[in-house]
This record gives C-alpha cells, structure tokens and sequence, in this order.
C-alpha cells in the first residue's frame, strides 16, 4: 500500500514554512530526505540572505524542497531568488496569487501552494491555477488567516476543487497519525505540520520552547493578535504561557505594541541580522536568543497535547506515514463485508 504522495514527492507530509527561521535548512533538508516536502521559512524580502539559506539546504539533500512567502509584505526579492536557484515549490500565505503570477512561477518551473483559510479564497486560488492549496483551520498555530475549524473547512474546500486535480493539503492541529487518516477522510490527499515539527532535532528553535511545548495541551493555547503589532497586527495561536494569560487580563490589552515604548526582554541573531526583542514581540526563540524566554511568544496549535517527545524530522515523517497505513488497514479489516 502506497503513503499516497503529493506534487511528485513520495509523501503527503508537508513541512510548514515556519518563521522567522525554525523551519531553517536543516529541518527543511531532513524532511525532504524523509520523502516529504520540505519548505523553508524564507527571508523577507532579502535575496542574497535567501541564496544563502537555499544552498545550505542543497548541500544536506538531493530531494526537491521549497520556500515559505507570505504575501502581506513586499517579497519581490526573495521570490526572485526562489526563481533563480530552481526550488521545485514556493508556498505563497495571507493575500491573493493571481493567474499571472502563478504563470511567472510555472514558466521558472514552481509549482505554487496556496495556503487559505476560507471557501472564497480557495475558489480565487483554483482559478488562479495553483498546483496545490493547504486548507488551515482556526486550531493551527502560528498566523491564522481564517476562523473556520479544519473539520468544516477542509470537506469545503475539497468540494470547490472537485475535478480539477489539484492536491489539497489540511493544517491545522495534526499532530499524528490519527489526524493524517481523518483528513484522508476528509478528502484530503496529505498534511501540512508545524507544531509537530518544531519539537525535532533539526528544528531551528530554542531548546527552552521545544521542552515547553511538551508540557501545554489543547486547552492551553490563545488565537491573538497581541505579539508584534508593531509592523503587523495579525491573529496568531501561541501557547497561553503565564506571561501571556497575564496581559491578556490587562486593561490596556488592545493598546500593548512590541514599540520602543517597551522593556528589551532579549536579542538574537535571524539570518545574520542581530534582532532586539522588546515585550510583545513576535519572533519566537531560536537558538541564538538570550534573555527572558518565559516571556516570548510562543507558537503552537491545539494539537500540542500530541507532542510528547523531541526526535529527529525523519522519525515524525515515519511515524505518519507507517500509522496512517495500519489505521486504514484496520479500517478496511473493521467494515469490510463478511
């Protein structure tokens, strides 16, 4: 029995492009040599930073990967670089891809992943000729576009594809098998994580939040828009740590900006940028980052009470798709006619 491959990968397992740089070219690489589709959280809007990162990938895999863009931002350079070292895929996030843009893509040999939150976006995006759409529920972490559940958006969305042959992938709160077989079921033909990956070897984050996220479950995670609404106020799930429950009970909760008008709680280092984390900033921790930890932002879906354990990527992608198969074995063994 095939693991059911998407976009000429051998699995339907989608590494989500997670920022600023967690999903960095070790993470990226390993889960492209696992048989999955690996994609990096690109720089924004910088080219040679972009290079740099796309050839540090090439040097630990042979496999095709791609990049992350989110579109609220000016990301003409990096999606040139993208272009011009040949990645098999670019998944475009947060506004519209339109025909002709996804036609510049095709002609540079990319094939475009849309990922949407509602019907309306993905009927612009089959329209748009996009090779595949990542279908995100409300319960995902990190920037959430929509506020639809994956279990009533997904059938949704399959629906608007109908014929067209064009993949679509479900993110949102998947953390194991079990969430690959419901949205097989679903309609689905593979999975996009995030959550569950940041807690693997590879992974470019902080220690600190990946031991955290071992220790928070579905009832302990908070749609906001509180992390850095200094350059962009936008919905985020993150983990709803003390720090966090803390502010959301302030009075003054709508007006908190990550602005200079807030206290330095750390620095790091994103893609050779040194960065300063004031209070409310978005960036999670990566490896680089010193200073109060406890008081970051913290991204993660509903599906963090699944994560239980540090491994490498490979063993996640494993682990998908060996239990995936067993569960639809014993599905058909289960309702098969006597």
């Amino acid at each position: 029995m095939k693991s059911g491959g998407i976009l000429g990968v051998e699995h339907g397992i989608v590494l989500a492009p997670m920022g600023a740089d967690v999903a960095g070219p070790e993470l990226v690489a390993a889960v492209a040599n696992a048989g999955g589709v690996g994609l990096l959280a690109s720089p924004v809007n910088n080219y040679d930073e972009t290079v740099k990162a796309i050839r540090a990938i090439k040097k630990l895999t042979d496999k095709p990967f791609g990049a992350g863009i989110l579109l609220e931002f000016d990301n003409s350079k990096t999606i040139q670089a993208i272009y011009d070292e040949k990645l098999a895929f670019m998944q475009v996030y947060w506004g519209e891809f339109p025909k002709e843009k996804v036609d510049e893509a095709h002609k540079h040999g990319v094939k475009i992943l849309h990922q949407l939150g509602s019907v309306e976006a993905a009927e612009k995006a089959v329209a748009a000729g996009v090779d595949c759409i990542i279908a995100q529920g409300v319960e995902a972490g990190g920037h959430i576009v929509g506020t639809v559940s994956l279990m009533a958006l997904l059938p949704r969305i399959v629906d608007v594809v109908g014929d067209k042959n064009i993949p679509v992938v479900a993110a949102g709160s998947i953390t194991d098998a079990r969430g690959y077989a419901a949205a097989l079921a679903l309609g689905a033909k593979g999975v996009c994580l995030g959550t569950r990956f940041i807690a693997t070897k590879e992974a470019y984050a902080h220690e600190y939040y990946k031991e955290t996220l071992l220790k928070y479950n579905e009832q302990q995670t908070d749609r906001t828009d509180l992390y850095g609404r200094y350059t962009w106020r936008a919905y985020v799930r993150c983990l709803s740590t003390p720090f966090h429950e803390f502010w959301k009970q302030s009075p003054d909760y709508d007006h908190l900006t990550n602005d200079e008008s807030q206290p330095i709680i750390g620095h790091c280092v994103i893609y050779d940028k040194e960065t300063i984390l004031r209070r409310f900033a978005g960036q999670v921790a990566n490896p680089t980052t010193t200073g109060q930890l406890e008081n970051m932002c913290m991204l993660a879906g509903e599906g963090v009470g699944l994560v239980n354990d540090i491994v490498p990527a490979g063993e996640i992608v494993k682990r998908f798709v060996e239990g995936v198969k067993a569960i639809i074995q014993d599905l058909g063994a289960s309702y098969e006619e006597k």
